[in-house]
């Protein structure tokens, strides 16, 4: 029986495709340690190699914190709540997580809100009222928005 060990990079060859991996897109030291585990690297392969994306800039926790926050609010509508969760997965300093929620302004966080609250109220397609809001609310809650912020919605939208 044959026996294929696992293929290892070497230390360049690992560098350059980290290199393509940070460049195209942001990537925290977390996603970046887990992509080098799985080309085999050893541990002292793996710090030197991060030494060098930071040295030249191809890895920046604070700038990927937030664009990751910027993106993940503007696009897919997330609130803070998820944003802090999603960054504190990805082990993001609590000062990188505070920097990067400073970049959405407190207009445009409400504006976003508002909209897709509204939205989601009016395609929820339940004749149960308490079922309608429990709907409105899991979803609200699931992007990530303050459960004041949706119990606040939830009056507006129901008081008649």
């Amino acid at each position: 029986m044959n026996y294929n060990p696992p293929k290892t990079s070497t230390v360049e060859e690992a560098k350059r495709k980290l290199e393509y991996y940070c460049s195209y897109q942001d990537r925290c030291h977390y996603e970046v340690t887990e992509k080098l585990k799985s080309l085999n690297m050893i541990p002292q392969a793996i710090d030197l190699i991060i030494v060098h994306l930071i040295a030249n800039n191809f890895l920046n926790e604070e700038r990927f914190a937030v664009s990751f926050a910027r993106g993940k609010h503007n696009i897919k509508k997330w609130g803070k709540v998820r944003i802090v969760n999603e960054l504190k997965f990805r082990q993001i300093s609590k000062y990188n997580i505070e920097k990067a929620l400073k970049e959405i302004s407190a207009e445009e966080y409400l504006g976003n809100f508002h909209d897709i609250a509204e939205k989601q109220w009016e395609s929820i397609k339940e004749r149960s009222i308490p079922k309608k809001k429990k709907k409105f609310c899991d979803f609200l809650t699931r992007k990530g928005y303050e459960s004041n912020l949706i119990f606040e919605k939830l009056n507006d939208l129901t008081e008649d």
